[in-house]
């Protein structure tokens, strides 16, 4: 079992504890009631952030991953994210996975509380229609739907971006291989391209540019992981790639805000 298999079949038994503490149709109810008092998605558009951003940025809160252990253990929640939005960040990224990654959805709730007011995305291994839910009852923006976890294929991220798109979430799809590049032609509201390999988490960021132009020319395409020189930015975006999701490179550093104030610059220089 890979890495990737590992942290699936982990998710699966976690979202059927989430069922059993609160029913499907509860946490239907909730969101129902939420999107009738707050129709808005918080945050806004993502896709249209970044198309309109000059660094494209999306500076992550990650505090842990499985091939580096903890990066960032006392990160908190109510200070990180609110320091990238203040230094430039076009959007953010929230890790919920609490197992494997260190985070929750309360994370985002309380970046939210804090001040936050850019898109969020919410950054889990979705597997089911519940988490869903849980995105936009924690106040995330977009969700991320990754192909490699989509056990039934392209129809399961269909139903997915469905039921993303009644809760007013857009979805940033999530590719690594050309193979899943089949995932594309569900249009989602952002593609993206993962330099990392979620089986062995091998990075390389030459993988963005080996698949750019297999892209829709006109698509917002996010480039993630593995993006630690302002140069590179430079390079993806002559490529064609609107945003940059980037976490360890900030977060391994004493003041992740000010961290990405000077990379951010770097990448908007002529």
């Amino acid at each position: 079992m890979d890495i990737l298999e590992e942290i699936t079949a982990h998710k699966k038994i976690e979202v059927a504890h989430f069922k059993e503490a609160l029913p499907e149709c509860d946490i239907h109810e909730e969101v129902e009631q939420l999107i009738e008092s707050c129709p808005a998605v918080p945050g806004g558009s993502m896709r249209q952030a970044l198309m309109q951003s000059a660094s494209g940025i999306i500076s992550e809160f990650k505090r842990k991953s499985p091939s580096k252990g903890w990066i960032c253990e006392n990160g908190r929640a109510d200070e990180i994210p609110a320091a990238y939005q203040r230094n430039g960040a076009a959007a953010l990224s929230i890790l919920t996975d609490e197992h494997y990654f260190g985070g929750k959805d309360a994370f985002i709730t309380t970046a939210r509380n804090s001040g936050v007011t850019i898109p969020v995305l919410y950054k889990n291994f979705v597997i089911d229609e519940y988490q869903l839910f849980q995105a936009r009852l924690c106040g995330a923006s977009a969700v991320l739907v990754i192909a490699a976890c989509m056990e039934k294929g392209p129809a399961q991220a269909r139903q997915l971006f469905a039921t993303a798109r009644e809760l007013g979430l857009e979805v940033l799809l999530e590719m690594h291989s050309e193979e899943e590049l089949a995932f594309a032609e569900l249009e989602p509201d952002m593609y993206g391209i993962n330099n990392r390999n979620l089986g062995t988490f091998v990075t390389d960021v030459n993988n963005s540019f080996r698949l750019a132009q297999k892209l829709p020319a006109e698509g917002c395409k996010v480039s993630e992981s593995g993006i630690s020189n302002p140069e590179t930015v430079k390079e993806l975006r002559q490529c064609g790639y609107n945003g940059f999701l980037i976490g360890e490179n900030f977060m391994k550093t004493s003041d992740p805000g000010k961290a990405l104030a000077e990379f951010g610059q770097l990448t908007i220089d002529n």
